[in-house]
């Protein structure tokens, strides 16, 4: 065999073992990629994404809509050429596979967390909505988990409502780690409760709610924090809203939505239209109090959003540098960190105000 013919049969060869190995060989990456986005006063699967019962709404046009993030499974094991692909790719992110599952996390593990945070994030939309308007909320602390294995297992349960902890009132999630870390690990610390059935049943019988104590022994924390006393739960807040509102939306995860829920519940409560018909999408996490906070993936939100046609993204102050360095054509970027400055926004864009709107700038 002629030598130029074995060295090009011996560079294909070498061609494809490399393109076989970029094949199957997995590599410890996970793909990012813009989500569907839905308009939060409209409708998604025939049927209105909120849902007020119980109190006057009017009607609403435009758009404020809500953006999402696809990502790879747990389980999913890309491979070299994937990656590659992905890198070049400007509409999608490689990031490592630990970014999105830490610690080995599954799938089941990852969809059970989101599902809770997107439960936890419509709350307090609602609650943040409401307090905007001065509506009333009554609000309590709860149990929010419950660590397997931990010394409140099958002692305290998801949805109990805490009291007091040492006979100290609890007003705040916040208050209960505060008292228990005030014990050395090995003592007890005595939960003063509502549990979560006799709650349920105090709320439908309208009656006083029966407290009970529960006394746990504390256990040192095993965390990379500071080695405290610890009996292994999170506290949260629930509520009772005088009205009901529903948001029907599945197939979504996370917290990245409140903002954008809390304003089309505020919009739907008021006359006439927040957006003055203009496509406004945006992201944020939003707590009880209107406090808006970063989220993932906002470069896939944004290229999502100018893809189904807003032309304003409200964008979270501690992500507005990353957004701003790859704003698509067309798009917006106003920078919000509370509910307030996002209706101040609003108020911008229907009196058509634009230059007054705060801009997200590259660091």
């Amino acid at each position: 065999m002629p030598r130029r013919t074995a060295t090009m049969l011996a560079s294909t060869l070498m061609l494809i073992a490399l393109l076989c190995a970029g094949v199957f060989i997995p590599v410890p990456y996970a793909e990012m990629s813009p989500g569907p986005t839905v308009n939060t006063l409209g409708e998604h699967d025939g049927e209105p994404v909120l849902q007020i019962s119980g109190r006057k709404t009017y009607p609403a046009d435009g758009n404020l809509n809500m953006t999402t993030v696809r990502v790879t499974s747990a389980d999913y094991r890309m491979n070299l050429v994937e990656a590659v692909y992905g890198w070049l790719a400007h509409d999608n992110k490689i990031v490592p596979h630990d970014t999105l599952y830490p610690n080995g996390k599954t799938e089941e593990e990852s969809t059970q967390e989101n599902a809770e945070e997107f439960t936890q994030s419509q709350e307090s939309a609602k609650v943040a909505a409401l307090k905007e308007l001065d509506v009333p909320v009554k609000s309590w602390v709860v149990v929010s988990t419950v660590v397997k294995g931990s010394p409140a297992e099958g002692r305290l349960h998801a949805g109990d409502v805490i009291k007091a902890v040492d006979g100290k009132a609890v007003k705040e999630p916040a208050d209960v780690a505060d008292l228990v870390t005030k014990h050395e690990p090995g003592e007890n610390v005595v939960f003063t409760i509502v549990p979560a059935k006799e709650q349920a049943a105090a709320q439908k019988e309208k009656r006083p709610a029966r407290t009970e104590n529960v006394t746990i022994t504390t256990r040192t924390s095993n965390d990379a924090g500071e080695k405290r006393a610890i009996v292994g739960i999170s506290a949260g807040t629930d509520h009772t809203f005088p009205f009901t509102i529903d948001i029907k939306l599945a197939d979504v995860g996370g917290p990245s939505a409140g903002l954008m829920f809390a304003l089309g519940i505020y919009d739907k409560l008021t006359p006439g239209s927040l957006t003055g018909g203009a496509f406004v999408a945006g992201t944020g996490t939003i707590d009880d109090n209107g406090k808006v906070g970063p989220i993932g993936g906002i470069e896939m939100k944004t290229v999502g959003a100018r893809a189904k046609g807003a032309e304003y993204f409200l964008t979270p102050a501690d992500n507005c540098a990353a957004a701003a360095k790859d704003t698509p054509d067309g798009l917006t970027l106003v920078k919000v960190d509370t509910i307030d400055d996002a209706l101040d926004a609003l108020e911008d864009i229907r009196s058509g105000d634009t230059d007054a709107l705060p801009s997200c700038k590259a660091s």
